[in-house]
């Protein structure tokens, strides 16, 4: 259910304006009747119907009709007027399996009507990023850079250890290479690009910004997901070269405050994921070659999807060479960050700091140039007195 919610919230963000900032995702803000009544009738009850009733889906969908009703009770201490019935309440507050096909259509009515309108978007847990939770410190890779069977955790103490391994925090950082990677030098016969670490520093920021847009589950649509991670890339999409770290994370606000994808928070979210590139490259090498094994595991299950898209033959080819693309590009850095020493990564976050202010103040700067030039062609004041 909550991948549900996620999907509809970028498939249909016509009618979803929200702000997704840097730790929160706040979605569905005010809606007029008729256009929430028009959303539903266009896409919510077309969507519930294509739920498959896993066992995956109905737990969340427990969830979060448990939460509901709590929320509901907590609300409303004097009113008995719970759209969920008694019977259905007990099998929630048992725990049973349910799903959206156990409701009444009364009951399914008033659950549309709540996600339709956003009251549901409070219950979703925000995520929490990998890269951000202490376990994503102790990430180990083998010398030859192939993922270990678990990643290691420093032996202070029992205690620490218990502590990190509680609730399983390693499973929800993405495992690395299933196979070592090859040297660089057997990849290409030219030495690599001294660029690579400005290229790096695109795809961390574009990763980011789509695990954050997806609330941190881009398999629940991975063409899209992959498409929308090429589209802030300029490396990986566009073919683009930065030549400055400077350079490469103008590209990226710039992206971010674009009309595009604006009404995810503009400038003020960019710089939440400049703090992520920086988190990112302090954790070091191991970390960055999860990140891009992970990328490279969302290209390749877009081009999978590919398969079964009806599109033109054209079309097709054009997004599949597009594809093939970005993961050579994806796996070529990933085995040229793992011959890099700890120190350069140390190096590169430093950088990435201290050019931050100044990669802000420049897109500023462009968005106060863009609206005077408007001003003084249509000769219209920004403020008119009244």
């Amino acid at each position: 259910m909550v991948q549900y919610i996620k999907m509809l919230n970028f498939t249909h963000y016509r009618h979803l304006p929200f702000l997704f900032c840097d730790l929160c995702l706040v979605l569905w803000q005010s809606h007029s009747l008729r256009c929430t009544e028009s959303f539903m009738k266009e896409n919510v009850v077309e969507e519930l119907q294509q739920l498959q009733s896993d066992n995956e889906t109905k737990q969340k969908m427990l969830d979060i009709l448990k939460r509901f009703h709590e929320e509901e009770e907590t609300d409303s201490m004097d009113e008995d007027d719970s759209f969920l019935s008694e019977e259905t309440i007990q099998k929630i507050m048992s725990g049973n399996q349910i799903s959206i096909d156990d409701l009444s259509a009364e009951e399914r009515k008033h659950f549309q009507r709540a996600v339709a309108s956003g009251e549901l978007s409070k219950l979703i847990k925000p995520w929490d990023p990998w890269w951000l939770k202490p376990s994503a410190k102790y990430i180990s890779l083998s010398q030859d850079g192939a993922s270990l069977v678990q990643p290691l955790v420093q032996q202070d103490s029992v205690e620490s250890s218990e502590n990190y391994m509680e609730g399983n925090q390693f499973h929800d950082i993405p495992p690395g290479p299933g196979t070592p990677l090859p040297p660089i030098s057997r990849l290409s016969t030219a030495g690599p690009s001294p660029l690579l670490a400005v290229h790096l520093i695109d795809i961390i920021y574009s990763y980011c910004f789509t695990l954050r847009l997806y609330n941190g589950d881009w398999q629940s649509d991975a063409q899209e997901s992959t498409m929308v991670l090429l589209s802030v890339s300029s490396v990986l999409g566009k073919g683009g070269q930065p030549g400055t770290v400077l350079e490469a994370l103008l590209h990226c606000l710039e992206q971010t405050s674009s009309s595009s994808y604006r009404h995810m928070g503009g400038l003020q979210f960019g710089l939440g994921l400049l703090d992520d590139v920086i988190s990112l490259l302090n954790l070091g090498g191991a970390a960055l070659v999860c990140l891009l094994c992970d990328t490279q595991r969302l290209i390749l299950a877009a081009e999978k999807e590919l398969k079964s898209e009806k599109l033109q033959k054209s079309k097709r080819v054009e997004i599949k060479n597009k594809l093939k693309s970005a993961e050579r590009k994806v796996y070529f850095i990933m085995c040229w960050v793992h011959e890099q020493p700890a120190e350069v990564w140390l190096s590169l976050a430093a950088l990435v700091n201290k050019e931050k202010s100044s990669a802000v103040e420049c897109v500023v700067s462009k968005r106060g140039a863009v609206r005077t030039e408007t001003v003084e062609r249509t000769g219209k004041p920004l403020i008119k007195e009244i």
